[in-house]
């Protein structure tokens, strides 16, 4: 496939984000493309998938007035059942090799969002076409640099809906998507200010220690909850890495 989509192909183009610097990095880009492509603004969605008390304060209602900045709708979906509630039903911490946290509580719920759209849709003849928008970029991970800017997400297409997924951002580094943010105006999350690499899930399992260690200090009461849940699940919260730990450092001396 090749890298740059023709909107004008898809029915539907949904944005995911996290309110993080390269979701609404990716949010301008495709606006700015649609605007270019004369493609309808009301055919873009941007889709949350909320994470409740696990995420940053303020991270949904960022996502809101990024929406709201381009006039476009926000759809919000979630799991039933808490991120820390579902660990803890499972005893163990989400891994590298075993990423519940991102299938179960954001691809899954956004995945229900296609079929809705699928259904409302309801085009005689031919399936719904769905363009699945991600701000992943190559230089996050080794992982992330093996992804095809554009591919066919072949686990959710069926007979009613082809979606693709498409990654804008996947060649740009980190100084091109600040200059963005600065020039476009749109808000960023205080998190950054502080330190934070990145805005995901206040303590993620991907963080380096001294991105946990701010966490920690911003969010005692959070890490509290966590650090118990380590104790009751016998399970630290990375291989040879407790929580505690950081809960310690903070305690005065």
């Amino acid at each position: 496939m090749q890298k740059q989509p023709a909107l004008a192909d898809y029915d539907f183009v949904i944005i995911n984000t996290s309110a993080g610097k390269d979701s609404q990095t990716a949010l301008a880009y495709v606006v700015a493309q649609a605007d270019k492509e004369a493609f309808p603004r009301s055919r873009l969605l941007l889709a949350h998938a909320d994470l409740g008390p696990m995420e940053w304060p303020g991270t949904a209602e960022l996502a809101a007035t990024q929406a709201a900045h381009y006039g476009l709708e926000l759809a919000r979906v979630e799991r039933s059942q808490n991120l820390l509630a579902h660990i803890q039903a499972r005893g163990m911490w989400p891994s590298s090799t075993n990423r519940f946290c991102t299938s179960d509580h954001k691809r899954d719920q956004i995945a229900k969002l296609f079929t809705r759209l699928a259904s409302d849709l309801a085009a005689p003849g031919r399936p719904c076409r769905i363009l699945n928008v991600m701000g992943m970029r190559a230089q996050e991970s080794p992982a992330r640099a093996k992804l095809a800017p554009l591919s066919r997400n072949a686990r959710v297409s069926n007979g009613r809906k082809l979606v693709d997924n498409w990654l804008p951002l996947h060649s740009w580094q980190l100084p091109d998507v600040w200059s963005s943010i600065k020039a476009s105006g749109v808000p960023y999350h205080k998190a950054y200010d502080l330190g934070m690499p990145r805005l995901s899930c206040v303590f993620c399992i991907f963080s380096p220690p001294a991105a946990l260690m701010l966490a920690g200090k911003q969010h005692p009461d959070l890490l509290a909850q966590y650090v118990d849940a380590e104790k009751a699940m016998g399970h630290t919260f990375r291989h040879k890495f407790s929580l505690a730990s950081v809960q310690r450092s903070h305690r005065p001396r």
